[in-house]
């Protein structure tokens, strides 16, 4: 497949730590051996979610030892949900700056114009490869194949709905998972690392647990499946156990993928060479112990954006070693590329700003700074020890982390300086204004395929989600000539397109003509043949799940279509409805024929 044609940029920060700056691609590494980079991410992962933070409910060993290998950060800040922080540490900038506004139906598209550490790693002779969750943008050029990474196994949505060998993608062509997708994940990026041990490579591991549906095999079930807990939620009230055991399981799970990552760079004698990163992307899901912060997942409150951190680098940065400065997901992308060498002249600003000298002890003058997080509404900003959070609230977390004691009346000059922030900051990154449209790209030229999943659709007239969540939805209830789904495109490469929808049909409802439209040019097919599965994810939930249920979905031959750039909308609808209802869809693919 085609890699991106753009133009792109990569970030060089300042070994002095107070040059934030941007940088174009010209560049090569320093002199001397490239160091391999394995970046871990878990997914809705609380701080309290690790026994060496002090929770006594669970065990996680492998991430204890890459903890005390080398530097743990004792206030990590991230966004309050998953595709802002993920955006975030791909690019060292804050993501409503560049068109993250949202976790689905392409408001969790990275803008285009923005390069990420996957395309400075490439660029600099870097194997990359990016496994599991991207949920930065599912068509090209928002996909992983066109931000940097050679190589890319896992999904797009903000979620999936099914743990167990399910629908999935290996560079944009659609696949079969081999079993619990965690340890799948797992077992493609040490395929990676394998096959590159003999060069320099960036491998990001995004994993997508303990993010609901709470589903994890029995091998880790068993041990929490009715278990007493030792540590419960700051508001016992509003915990639900059985989604607390079943967390603490996936989380058990995530450590022992770790321990097989960290175990293979040890065979491979990589370890020394190898910076790993382990970090999460928001608070926990759910009311479970999170040491005594108030606030989960979704929150700017300390519990829903203070994450775990480690850094380890054997031979560079000191075992056992602890930072206390605040950081945040803006200063990963020029830390590594600052512990890389990797270096080239001055582009795009960023955010960040290289913790390179606190790994390496050489922290004397490091300038404070304040730090923002927002979502839905809510804002908060925090220097030093101080948060003041979206209704004015002033806290001093290193007396008060509970965030019980309001002290913004005694410290007026505080707050006044802290709003004053970020009120520029808000100003600064654009935030509440007009940006122009994005339809979704078709034909971009990095890659033949374009997905068109229901979540980035419309449904028109009677026709109905599977979810409320739209991230891995279908669409049913298709009943009606008037009824239809709708994606906003942007054909950018004129010419003619196989289509195909992924559709269920029952026996009793087959026989339904469907047309393709945009603009003038159309394709029909009729729904001749049954296909109706059974829903097959509740029988793997622990815990009632949210998300959308999942079946299996076949693909229906919509014949081909000619497609001229434009700008406009994709109409899927009915001809002629002889049963009661058409079909249900979940994913429309377009592939452009090379002439």
């Amino acid at each position: 497949m085609p890699l991106n044609a753009l133009r792109v940029t990569v970030y060089f920060v300042a070994s002095c730590f107070n040059v934030v700056t941007a940088w174009d691609i010209s560049c090569r590494a320093a002199e001397g051996a490239q160091p391999n980079v394995v970046v871990i991410l878990a997914d809705d992962q609380g701080w309290g979610d690790l026994s060496c933070h002090g929770n006594p409910n669970l065990s996680t060993p492998n991430l204890d030892k890459l903890g005390q290998s080398g530097a743990v950060f004792d206030r990590f800040y991230v966004e309050p949900v998953c595709s802002p922080t993920r955006a975030e540490f791909l690019t060292g900038r804050y993501a409503l700056r560049d068109g993250v506004t949202g976790v689905t139906s392409g408001a969790e598209r990275l803008d285009v114009n923005v390069p990420t550490i996957g395309n400075a790693f490439k660029e600099a002779g870097y194997a990359t490869a990016a496994f599991g969750k991207w949920h930065n943008g599912t068509q090209a050029p928002y996909h992983p194949n066109s931000r940097g990474f050679d190589e890319f196994y896992g999904f797009c949505s903000g979620h999936w709905g099914l743990y167990f060998s399910p629908m999935l993608e290996r560079n944009n062509s659609l696949i079969r998972g081999d079993g619990y997708l965690a340890n799948d994940i797992t077992n493609h990026a040490i395929e990676f690392i394998e096959h590159n041990r003999d060069k320099p490579f960036f491998a990001y591991v995004a994993f997508n647990t303990p993010h609901s549906p709470m589903q994890v095999p029995d091998r880790w079930w068993e041990k929490f499946e009715g278990k007493q807990l030792a540590a419960k939620a700051s508001l016992p009230e509003k915990e639900k156990f059985d989604h607390t055991r079943a967390a603490l399981a996936m989380c058990e799970n995530l450590d022992w993928n770790v321990g097989r990552l960290l175990t293979t760079l040890e065979k491979l004698e990589l370890t020394e060479n190898t910076i790993v990163v382990y970090f999460s992307d928001n608070g926990p899901n759910g009311y479970r112990w999170n040491g005594e912060m108030r606030g989960i997942k979704g929150s700017t409150d300390e519990g829903g954006v203070r994450v775990p951190l480690m850094i380890s680098w054997p031979g560079q940065i000191q075992p056992n070693s602890k930072v206390t400065h605040n950081v945040a997901a803006i200063d990963l992308s020029p830390t590594l590329l600052d512990l890389a060498s990797i270096q080239g002249k001055p582009g795009l600003p960023i955010d960040g700003r290289s913790l390179k000298p606190l790994l390496l002890g050489k922290n004397e003058n490091w300038p404070p700074r304040i730090l923002f997080t927002h979502w839905n509404g809510q804002t908060a900003s925090r220097w030093d020890h101080f948060l003041l959070d979206s209704q004015q609230r002033l806290y001093d977390l290193s007396k008060d982390p509970s965030q019980s004691r309001d002290i913004a009346s005694k410290n007026p000059g505080i707050v006044q300086r802290l709003d004053s922030a970020l009120d520029n900051w808000l100003q600064d990154v654009q935030f509440g204004k007009s940006r122009p449209p994005r339809p979704f790209v078709v034909g971009h030229p990095d890659s033949n395929i374009t997905q068109l999943p229901a979540r980035d659709a419309e449904g028109q007239g009677q026709i109905k989600r599977s979810s409320k969540h739209p991230n891995c939805s279908y669409f049913t209830n298709w009943k009606s000539l008037s009824d239809s789904i709708t994606w906003n495109v942007e054909v950018t490469t004129p010419g003619t397109y196989r289509a195909e929808v992924y559709y269920t049909c029952s026996e009793q409802n087959k026989g339904s003509l469907v047309e393709l439209r945009l603009g003038n040019s159309t394709t029909q097919a009729q729904v001749v043949k049954a296909f109706d599965p059974p829903l097959i994810s509740e029988q793997f939930n622990r815990f009632p799940a949210e998300e959308s249920p999942v079946k299996d979905f076949e693909p229906l031959d919509l014949g081909t279509i000619y497609l001229s750039e434009s700008i406009g909308e994709l109409t899927l609808r009915a001809i002629e409805i002889p049963g009661e209802s058409v079909m249900d869809v979940r994913l429309l693919v377009l592939t452009r024929i090379e002439e």
